[in-house]
Order: structure tokens, then sequence, then C-alpha cells
């Protein structure tokens, strides 16, 4: 029998339009920048066919056939606990270090499928559309990702300006098939390896500004779509590089060069009023991001381990000042683990009766996760210090003419020279290497513009509760 992960790598060669280094790609399976993620990705994929596993990261759909999790609309705690648990196995496989494994987007399908009677009443056509793209997404095992940003030509300009709003993705005419759509969108992670792209703006379109509003489904193979990535980060010495050399995660900006959308997969175009709400929809919303916080908990416990590996090498973990900065990190796992715990014990059931977790912890971890994941990157770099920049340039040298003298002198305080070197240069990954820097910046900016959130987080809250106490006590002071 071939498994997923095969069937994912083979459905790739579809004709669809990869550019690099100002090249188009043939097969992805056998190209650098890609031959180590899709080997990590494919490995994810075969779980599903694998008796033992396939409970743990999936359950057995009405075809008697096991789907991911992320597919799963939780009707109850149990299936909500279900679905995190396959989000934490995926990121434990992955140390965290893979942010967009599908199961993101794929959350938001299902949160608008859960919620398809709901939102039915934007478009009468939803409900069948939603219905159908979600089935065949999870009978088919689709890789999903998003691409909802908009191109950054000049931030000072809005869509009044007309090279500006050329340059949005937009619809360009209508006709039997479809609608044909020109423009960017940026940033979208796993591009080159996904199979449908879910899209739609973070912009709140003006109702005279219709013809930018739309929520779409692109297939990957789309005629006129082009995928331009960034550099890769990809290195092939799997030993001097563990993490790029198997989690590098490509991203990548979609070009529409006038790009057919058929209608099945238009679930929304032309209402700005209609695309606000559905973007704004708690059940999708609250699955989603709930993704992200589990993913964030193994990243934080991997860069954790790290930490404590360095400083035990080295011998400065029974130092104090050491000590009180890896303490500082565990405070970090607990406390978004702790997030996702109290979003899950209050998960209640929305207006479709679906289980969402209490979405205001998630957004604290989403927040705070800003500035948790640069200080955890930071104490790595106090604790390791020079050593970082004083590895050798490859493992060969423990083995040719100078091996003794290497043993000798990058030996541990706990562990053997070479062991040594391999963590620093792992480490190296995480703290100084491009992928290390692209996921810093990640890290800071995936959720969007982290000072609107803090904003959002006050606006949106209930401010009586807090201030009712204050004048309380002021106007009960006051009788005395």
């Amino acid at each position: 029998m071939t498994l997923r992960g095969s069937r994912f790598v083979d459905s790739l060669n579809d004709g669809r339009n990869v550019w690099l280094e100002g090249r188009k790609l043939g097969s992805l399976e056998h190209h650098p920048a890609f031959r180590g993620t899709l080997r990590t990705i494919g490995g994810l994929f075969d779980m599903l066919d694998i008796p033992g596993e396939r409970e743990l990261v999936g359950y057995e759909t009405e075809g008697g056939r096991y789907a991911h999790s992320s597919f799963l609309v939780p009707y109850s705690k149990e299936e909500l606990t279900k679905r995190s648990q396959a989000f934490h196995l995926w990121s434990k496989r992955t140390n965290g270090m893979m942010s967009r494994l599908s199961d993101y987007a794929r959350s938001i399908v299902t949160g608008w499928y859960g919620a398809k009677e709901q939102l039915g009443r934007l478009d009468p056509h939803f409900e069948m559309k939603i219905t159908r793209y979600y089935e065949e997404a999870r009978d088919k095992d689709l890789f999903l990702t998003t691409a909802i940003l908009d191109p950054q030509i000049n931030r000072a300009s809005g869509l009044e300006d007309e090279r500006i709003a050329e340059r949005f993705l937009h619809v360009v005419r209508e006709t039997e098939d479809g609608i044909v759509v020109r423009g960017a969108k940026m940033i979208a992670t796993g591009a080159p390896y996904t199979h449908d792209f879910v899209i739609f703006s973070l912009l709140k379109f003006k109702q005279d500004q219709a013809g930018h509003a739309h929520v779409l489904i692109v297939p990957a193979n789309s005629t006129g779509l082009h995928i331009v990535c960034r550099e890769s980060f990809a290195e092939a010495r799997d030993k001097e590089h563990i993490l790029s050399s198997r989690y590098e995660e490509m991203d990548a900006v979609l070009f529409f060069d006038d790009v057919l959308i058929p209608w099945e997969r238009v679930l929304l175009h032309g209402d700005s009023a209609a695309v606000l709400k559905l973007r704004e929809n708690r059940s999708a919303n609250s699955l989603a991001y709930h993704q992200t916080a589990v993913r964030f908990v193994a990243k934080l416990e991997f860069v954790t381990g790290v930490a404590f590996a360095i400083a035990e090498s080295i011998g400065v973990n029974e130092f104090l000042h050491v000590q009180e900065k890896l303490g500082e990190l565990l405070s970090q796992v607990d406390t978004i683990k702790a997030l996702v715990i109290a979003s899950e014990v209050e998960a209640r059931p929305d207006e479709n009766g679906i289980f969402v977790p209490e979405i205001s912890y998630i957004n604290t971890a989403r927040n705070i996760g800003t500035k948790f994941y640069p200080r955890a990157i930071e104490i790595i770099q106090q604790v390791g210090g020079g050593g970082f920049v004083q590895t050798p340039s490859g493992m060969e040298d423990f083995y040719g003419p100078i091996s003794k003298l290497m043993h000798l002198y990058f030996e541990g305080a706990t562990v053997s020279a070479e062991k040594k070197v391999q963590l620093l240069k792992l480490a190296w990954d995480l703290i100084g290497s491009p992928m290390g820097s692209r996921h810093e910046l990640y890290e800071r900016f995936y959720a969007g513009d982290p000072v609107r959130h803090y904003a959002q987080h006050y606006t949106g809250s209930n401010k009586s509760y807090y201030t009712e106490p204050v004048w309380n006590l002021i106007k009960e002071g006051g009788k005395r």
C-alpha cells in the first residue's frame, strides 16, 4: 500500500508555476530547497495510515477512512481535546518549527463548514460551496495554506490610489465559469507544496471597493498563478544544520496574472460587509487560532530544551544568574500552556453548537508570544555566549588529521566534543542562521500587528468588570 506521504509528494507534480532564483522549477521532490521539508511533511501524512498513530492524529469519517483531526468539527469538549492532541503531535514531531502544516488553514475551512447555516445568510450559495469543498479537502488529504496580506507598496496610500488598487488582488471580469482576478498576495507560507490557497484580505473594504472584497479557494496549479519563493534557507548538510535541513518552511508571494477562479471556489465576492463578517466568524477564528497556540507550546518547549542542554554541556547550569534565565523559559512554557488549557476548559458551544476554545485566552497567548520568543532566543544567546562562533565549519575535522585535537579542545562538561559541537550548531540554526532570523521575525508578526492586537484586546474587553469595583470602593468610602 502506498502511504499518504508518498501520494502527497506525487500530487505536487501538477504543473504549478513555482519560481526560485529566477527559474521555474520542475519536480520539487528532489530539489534541495524542498527535499528535506517534503520528507518531513510526508512522514506526518503517513501517520494517518499507521495503526496506533492514526487514532491519535486523526478520526474516522463516515466512510471509514481516517482524516486529520483538523477537519473534525468539535461538538463536545472531548472532540475539541482530540483536535488539540493532533495539533500537539504534529508540532512535537517538528519541534514546533513548522507553523503552517496545513492544520491552521484546514481549521478555518472546518470552522466555516461548521457554521455553514449561519454563514449561509451571507450568500445563498455559500452553504453548498463550503460543504463540497470541506468534504473534498478532508477526503483527499489536501494541504492548505493562507495568503491574506496585500503587497507592501506604499502603506501611506490606500485603494484610492489607482497604482495601489490595481496591484491589490481584484476582480477583472466575471464569466460563465467564474471570476478572473489580477494582483498579488503575500505571505504564503508553504506555498510551493500546498494544494489550495485560502485567499482573503485583512482590510476593511468600503462598499465601493467591492471589487477587492472576496474569499476564494485557489488551486495552486491555476493557470496564470505564479508562486515566487524567497531565498531558500534549506541546508543539505543535515549534521551541521539539523533544523534547516528538515524544517525549512518556504514563504512566497503569489502573482495572479488574470487567474480564473471557478464559481464553486468563489465563496464570497463583491460584498464588503459579507466578506468582513466571514473573516470575523468566531467558529473559524477560534478553531484556527487555537492551533497556533498549541503549536507555540511545542516550540517553546524545544527552545527551552536547547537552552538547558547548552547550559549543562558547558557547565554553567549551576550559576544562579543562568538558573534565573532558564527558570524564565520554564515560566514562558507554563504560561502559554496554562492559557491553552484554560481556553479548552472554558470552551463553550457557540451559536452553531461548535465547542470553541475561549478565544480571549488564545488571543493573550498569541499577543505575549510576540515578546516571549525573541526573549527566549536572547536567553540562548546569553547562555551560550561566544561558544556559538567558535564551532568548526564542519564535522569532518573530527575524523581527519586533527581529530585528536578536536576531541581535546571541544570537549564539554557533560558531553563529548562531537556532541557539543552538534548541539551548538543546532542552536545556531535557532539564533544566528537565516532560518533562525526568519523564525524570530515570524513569531513577532505572523498574527498581525502586535500593537493593534493588544489594543483590540482592550477595546473588545468587558471594561466595566474591572472598573466597577474601583468606583464602588470610592462610593463606599465617600459615605464614611
